[in-house]
């Protein structure tokens, strides 16, 4: 069942002359989903889902369907010279229904004033339709004060993006540009940590260059802005990947998800620190929430394949990382799980023709007929090359190591385990749980070879629930704000303006436009619109019954109850009587 409470934001159509622009409209869609995800009890679609849908023209009901959400946001963007025009519109998924649409015209350097309106206007009209939410005052915070540093950024930010070391290279190049026009731009830093961080596990910088370079740029952001995810987040991938210091992994990304729950890093950071310690059950949960957040993200569907395959699930593990496949073949790492996958089931046929064209034919080869064929002989040559530690491996797939483990050579395979293990290699810090690793589990030696300074004692598990934290009122405010309420309709009939929303009542009532929405959700068990359409029709009914308006139109008395659409009317009336309106009208008379 779909949550009401969600939306995906799809990315905005350059309108502009300029395919320039392109990126500027990209990093305004970004910036919205962003800003939306600090609405608590809002389920917002991430990023490489809803960019999934770029330049293509799909249907929104199955944009829904596929994304699991009740609303999409989409729209354009035109910028001329000093200007920005972004037209907007919400649309519901159900049934194609446009729920509002506008138009803003802002100076370029008002952008984020601009962010902070859309998004706003976006997370009241969902709590009108669909239900109480608590909002902020705020949800977009100015990062620079300069309009041109903010363009170099999102330049910047597009080229990480590729996931290539040539365009994060190039993406640092554009964040220093940015940093060079505004010295206290902690966000151009924080990328610069990643980016550095990348290229050195990449091995695509000498690794004391790159790390020495992203402690730098490190020491500097947390100097300017320590609230942003960035910041605990800075600290996972040494913690976890370079320390394997599991505890304060741990507490690193449960600060990244106590600031947003949401958080795509955070919560695959958290799923791959519970695979790491084989407490399946909590990597599953939150694996499955990284997908609901994130469900055409080929990577977050390789992640609990991996899950499914340390399970020895290796039939469930194939279904999630073909479907990764399908959403991205050049992910690598699938490549060599579903490789894995097909030795485990003895699936030859589909696994030499996995293996076509791709690198370490030999190695996957000599692997699959290891497991499959218990007489297979290790050629010398490549147990020289082990024993001399010249064969290349590739660096995300140690098949000669899980080769060796399976042959009669498994003190070599320790040997070279354990080298690295003190070396603190990433791509065998789930060793505990790999299957190709089993037979050395009986080795002396095996159980010392890292002890996790976290244990299953240690985890207090809330998964980070983002349901709505509200300044709660007590019964016997609630009592008063119910009464006066309902006096104020009565007596001064809002409910009859068109425009009439949950801001403008708060106004009119001199309360918060939170109180407002939880007293009506909580008070009356629906949602503002509900609540103001159901004075609406029956001032319908009072008027239709008149003898006085008879000479109106069903949709003029309509219109004159407060309804500003015919769409909206109708379907309120069926859904409210069970009859059409000019059924109903019959029926009466």
């Amino acid at each position: 069942m779909i949550n009401q409470k969600s939306i995906a934001v799809l990315p905005f159509v350059n309108m502009s002359s300029h395919i320039d622009n392109e990126y500027f409209c990209d990093g305004i869609t970004e910036e919205i989903i962003n800003a939306l995800t600090k609405v608590k009890g809002l389920k917002v679609t991430s990023r490489t889902s809803s960019f999934a849908f770029k330049n293509k023209n799909i249907d929104v009901r199955h944009i829904g369907n596929e994304l699991g959400v009740a609303t999409v946001l989409e729209g354009s963007i035109r910028i001329f010279k000093k200007k920005i025009r972004i037209t907007a519109q919400l649309i519901r998924t159900t049934d194609g229904f446009h729920i509002w649409s506008q138009n803003f015209d802002r100076n370029l350097e008002d952008v984020f004033e601009l962010q902070d309106e859309i998004s706003l206007c976006i997370a009241n009209l969902i709590r009108e339709n669909f239900g109480h939410l608590e909002i902020q005052k705020h949800l977009v915070n100015e990062p620079t004060n300069n309009i041109n540093a903010y363009q170099l950024f999102l330049r910047g930010r597009s080229l990480q993006l590729k996931w290539t070391a040539e365009n994060i290279k190039l993406a640092i190049s554009y964040y220093n540009k940015a940093i060079a026009l505004d010295k206290n731009y902690a966000k151009a830093y924080y990328a610069n940590l990643q980016c550095y961080g990348l290229l050195a596990m990449w091995g695509d910088m000498p690794y004391k260059e790159a790390m020495d370079l992203a402690l730098n740029n490190f020491l500097i952001a947390k100097e300017i802005d320590t609230t942003l995810p960035e910041y605990p987040l800075s600290f996972v991938g040494k913690s976890f990947w370079g320390e394997w210091d599991f505890k304060n992994a741990y507490g690193h990304i449960n600060q990244v998800l106590e600031i947003n729950p949401n958080h795509t890093d955070g919560l695959e950071a958290m799923s791959e620190l519970f695979m790491a310690l084989g407490f399946f059950d909590y990597a599953t949960m939150y694996a499955n929430k990284l997908l609901a957040v994130d469900p055409l993200s080929a990577n977050n569907h390789y992640t609990l394949a991996h899950i499914y395959y340390y399970q020895k699930k290796f039939n469930k593990a194939l279904e999630s990382i073909n479907y990764a496949l399908y959403l991205n073949p050049e992910l690598e790492l699938a490549h060599h799980l579903q490789c894995y996958c097909y030795i485990w089931l003895n699936r030859q046929k589909e696994f030499e023709d996995a293996i076509i064209a791709k690198p370490n034919n030999y190695e996957k080869t000599l692997l699959f007929q290891v497991i499959n064929n218990k007489d297979t002989t290790i050629p010398v040559a490549f147990l020289e090359e082990c024993s001399n530690n010249n064969i290349t491996e590739n660096n995300l797939a140690p098949y000669n190591l899980y080769i060796l483990a399976n042959s009669k050579h498994k003190e070599l395979a320790f040997s070279m385990l354990q080298d690295k293990v003190n070396q603190k290699r990433g791509q065998i810090i789930n060793f505990r749980q790999e299957p190709f690793l089993i037979p050395l589990r009986k080795l002396k030696g095996f159980s010392q070879l890292h002890q996790s300074n976290l244990l299953l004692s240690d985890i207090k598990l809330s998964m980070h629930n983002d349901k709505t934290k509200t300044n709660t009122l007590d019964a016997e405010q609630l009592k008063v704000l119910k009464e006066k309420l309902i006096a104020y309709f009565e007596d001064e009939k809002p409910y009859l303006n068109p425009k009439l929303n949950l801001i403008s009542l708060a106004e009119a009532l001199q309360l918060n436009p939170n109180k407002i929405s939880y007293l009506i959700n909580e008070s009356f068990g629906v949602n503002f619109n509900d609540y103001i359409n159901k004075f609406r029709l029956l001032h319908f009914k009072s008027m239709a019954l008149n003898p006085k308006f008879k000479h109106l139109t069903i949709l003029g008395l309509a219109y004159d109850s407060g309804f500003n659409s015919k769409t909206v009317f109708n379907t309120f009336f069926k859904k409210e009587t069970g009859m059409t309106p000019s059924k109903w009208v019959k029926s009466q008379n």
